[in-house]
């Protein structure tokens, strides 16, 4: 049985090189206690705003210089916490952060109530009268749309001050899964004993080929999840219950108008996404997993089937560096800058691969403006790993180029465009694979890596919109929210998407202890709108070529001047377009047409 190292036992080359940030710990503690020490040049301008142009300027400026020094602060801690959220010390970190943004967020929170109070009309004035605040329109545009919605300043900064109240479901389920949770371990089909953990289990248990091992790991891992269902319920229903509280406090007539007016898109739009692509998908991942039962010879598919490789015997391992030149290859079409950054990711340790105790599941790639991207994963040392490096990496790019062309203000992108580069950059690297000289078994393969990522994006992050939906279309008739609930929900849209083409047990009705998805709004619909945009422009850089990418490019350089529409538009995707969105669904069945007709 292969034992799990603790953090001081990895080898340092598959970590990140968190240095960059801060060269030591002294370091980024002197750096916390400056941030919060820069706080009252921020707070020295309330009740100053009405002066004229060139305060409000000065204003807008601390407080960048503040928010960057928190981030940047905010972010080591964070990844500290990541690579190992059982050390005290990292626990103890994120505890003087969340402390310290309670306070920054009380000091700041002024501006919003200070800006609207304005007559009407004197925000345009000051961006006439002031050149240099154009790089602020923005925002400040996105400040008056909220004037319905905003509180007092003393009911904000009393908001505010809770900041890390709120934040604490979130939390909780984060510690919980990172440093409580433990799993029995199982036996594989020759009898040999596997450790099971959240990392391992999501990232190669899940798709082994060994049926004993892949089903004996999900009986343990959903054993797992039952003990502590009432737990995370608990924490699912404060979060939910906080939420609705909040908007109802804020006079938005839902909770998920206040998340959609937050993301810059209409419920019209919303709920026609989740019905279009559901509707649209359905019967071709239905025959996905129907050609699964056949080619694997099961009696039936469990959840934990779904996504087992259909050539169980062609497993050819890939080393993190020939992962690496494949994605470098992937993206040469994209232009002598975009690759660079790529390449100074893979290289230069901004990438975190290795498994340890107490590491987050998952992958993530965390922004830092006057840095360097920083990308968690777990190395498997097969190709969905791949894969998700160049999910993360497509995240970087992103990061660093809006980086490079905007002011921080200008790079905090909408959930609904953000996982659009991501996805691009793992479809670059299929077609990339596909478009090479690999014979039939390999295109399978690559097949199946590219329905895994609609998978994840079409059908599961999707369904976990779903479940969001009808949660809060429940709380805010005031039904509680429990465990109990959250299983039957579940277990009542896997039936319904599936039709019962996938047996649902009570291990695929505890799925929604998965994700952090849910502690963060309505966010895992926007995966499949991402997706739908990378689709598009992919398909039309299969045709159009260096246009396409040259123009793509600079969509990421705009980073968050445009709503996120209208960077889709700008890139050529008219997302409000149902037919755009049947476009994406239907080149997901012509590759499980492909798939099909390869058995």
């Amino acid at each position: 049985m292969t034992k799990r190292l603790a953090r001081a036992d990895v080898p340092t080359e598959e970590t990140w090189r968190l240095e960059d940030l801060f060269p030591t710990a002294d370091d980024w503690r002197n750096e916390l206690d400056a941030a919060v020490a820069h706080i009252p040049s921020v707070s020295a301008f309330r009740g100053r705003l009405a002066e004229g142009a060139v305060v409000l300027l000065e204003c807008l400026e601390a407080t960048e210089q503040l928010m960057m020094r928190m981030l940047r602060v905010g972010t080591y801690a964070f990844l500290r916490f990541s690579e190992d959220g059982s050390n005290p010390v990292n626990q103890g970190m994120m505890g003087r952060v969340s402390s310290a943004q309670a306070q920054v967020g009380a000091a700041i929170a002024f501006l919003q109530p200070e800006i609207l109070a304005l007559p009407d009309g004197t925000i345009e004035r000051y961006l006439q009268e002031e050149p240099r605040l154009s790089p602020f329109r923005r925002h400040l545009e996105q400040v008056l749309s909220n004037k319905p919605y905003v509180l007092s300043h003393e009911t904000e900064a009393a908001l505010a001050a809770l900041g890390e109240v709120f934040a604490a479901p979130s939390n909780i389920y984060g510690l919980s899964k990172s440093g409580d949770m433990s799993f029995d371990s199982v036996r594989d089909s020759k009898g040999q004993e596997t450790p099971v953990s959240f990392a391992t289990y999501e990232e190669t248990l899940e798709l082994s080929p060994d049926t004993v091992l892949r089903r004996s790991a999900y009986a343990s891992f959903s054993e797992g999840l039952k003990r502590y269902q009432n737990t995370f319920g608990g924490t699912f229903g404060v979060e939910v219950k906080k939420n609705v509280a909040m908007a109802r406090t804020r006079r938005f007539k839902s909770a998920t108008h206040m998340f959609l007016h937050e993301q810059e898109v209409s419920e019209e739009f919303y709920h026609n996404l989740l019905r279009t692509i559901q509707a649209g998908l359905a019967p071709h991942m239905r025959r996905y997993v129907e050609l699964r039962k056949k080619v694997l010879g099961l009696d039936e598919v469990m959840y934990c089937d779904i996504e087992a490789p259909l050539d169980p015997g062609f497993r050819p391992g890939i080393t993190y560096e020939e992962g690496s030149r494949l994605i470098l290859d992937s993206v040469e079409i994209m232009g002598a800058e975009y690759a660079q950054i790529v390449r100074a990711a893979l290289q230069d340790r901004w990438i975190d691969r290795v498994d340890n105790i107490g590491k987050s599941t998952g992958g993530f790639c965390a922004p830092v403006y006057d840095v360097h991207p920083y990308v968690l994963t777990t190395w498997g040392g097969n190709m969905r790993s791949v894969f998700t490096i160049a999910h993360e990496l497509g995240h970087s790019v992103h990061m660093v180029l809006s980086s490079r062309n905007q002011r921080l203000i200008n790079t905090d992108m909408s959930r609904v465009f953000v996982e659009a580069p991501s996805t691009f950059n793992e479809l670059l690297l299929a077609r990339c694979i596909l478009g090479g000289q690999c014979d039939g078994q390999m295109r399978r393969w690559v097949l199946m890596q590219m329905l895994a990522t609609y998978y994840h994006n079409f059908v599961r992050h999707m369904l976990e919109a779903e479940l969001t939906k009808r949660v809060y279309d429940l709380a805010e008739k005031g039904n509680p929210v429990t465990a109990a609930l959250l299983s039957q929900l579940k277990g009542e849209i896997l039936q319904e998407y599936w039709g019962g083409a996938v047996r649902i047990d009570d291990g695929a009705r505890l799925t929604w202890m998965r994700q952090p998805h849910y502690y963060m709004g309505l966010y895992s619909y926007t995966y499949s709108a991402g997706l739908v945009t990378a689709t598009v422009v992919a398909e039309n850089l299969a045709k159009d070529g260096q246009a396409v990418a040259e123009q793509w490019v600079r969509v990421l350089k705009a980073g968050s001047t445009r709503k996120p529409l209208d960077l889709a538009r700008m890139a050529g995707v008219d997302l409000e377009d149902e037919a755009t969105v049947r476009r994406a669904t239907d080149y997901v069945g012509r590759v499980v047409d492909e798939l099909v007709q390869s058995f």
